[in-house]
């Protein structure tokens, strides 16, 4: 497995080996020993959600129990977005972007203090999420994905495709609006 340090160093590209033929593939998604050599902690919680065309999830992060997120996509095609928002960080604000899909498997890491979304870009997508700490709902806080500061650069949808977000999403408050105690310390 290949590992690629994005522009924000902490945030990591993981490109597995895909193994082809006729009958399909096989592709080994995590090998804790690779983990363990890239700084990546052990993994605790598994989840994986499906979403269509134009539902974008996101930007979400803890405060208490803060996760690391080593994220794929095993169906289809999503752009996932990671932004420091750990204050006093020398990258603070600033965000990484990758297009995960099923065909080249790559997967990123998203270290804890890093809020997280994705924009699904394929007509279905299933995307699975290794954390390295537990859900801790009451803790959960979200930011603007469409944050001007922030300026992601989210990619078009195709014609006729349209945007959909959560209710509360679409509410979440802009980086700068976000109170301190709101973010990880």
């Amino acid at each position: 497995m290949e590992i690629v340090p994005q522009s924000i160093p902490e945030v990591l590209l993981l490109k597995p080996r895909v193994f082809g033929d006729e009958r399909g593939f096989f592709v080994e998604t995590a090998r804790q020993t690779a983990l363990d050599a890239a700084g990546i902690p052990p993994l605790l919680q598994h989840n994986q959600s499906r979403s269509g065309r134009g539902v974008l999830r996101g930007l979400h992060y803890q405060l208490a129990q803060t996760q690391g997120k080593l994220v794929r996509c095993a169906r289809g095609s999503v752009f996932d977005v990671a932004v420091d928002v750990r204050p006093g960080s020398p990258s603070f604000g600033q965000w990484v972007g990758a297009v995960l899909d099923d065909v080249e498997h790559h997967q990123l890491w998203v270290p804890p203090g890093f809020a997280h979304g994705f924009l699904v870009l394929s007509e279905l997508a299933d995307f699975c999420y290794l954390c390295s700490n537990y859900y801790h709902p009451s803790s959960e806080q979200g930011l603007a994905w469409d944050d001007p500061d922030l300026a992601i650069d989210w990619p078009p949808l195709e014609a006729g495709a349209a945007l959909q977000c959560s209710a509360r999403d679409q509410t979440n408050p802009r980086l700068k609006d976000q109170p301190a105690e709101r973010l990880p310390g």
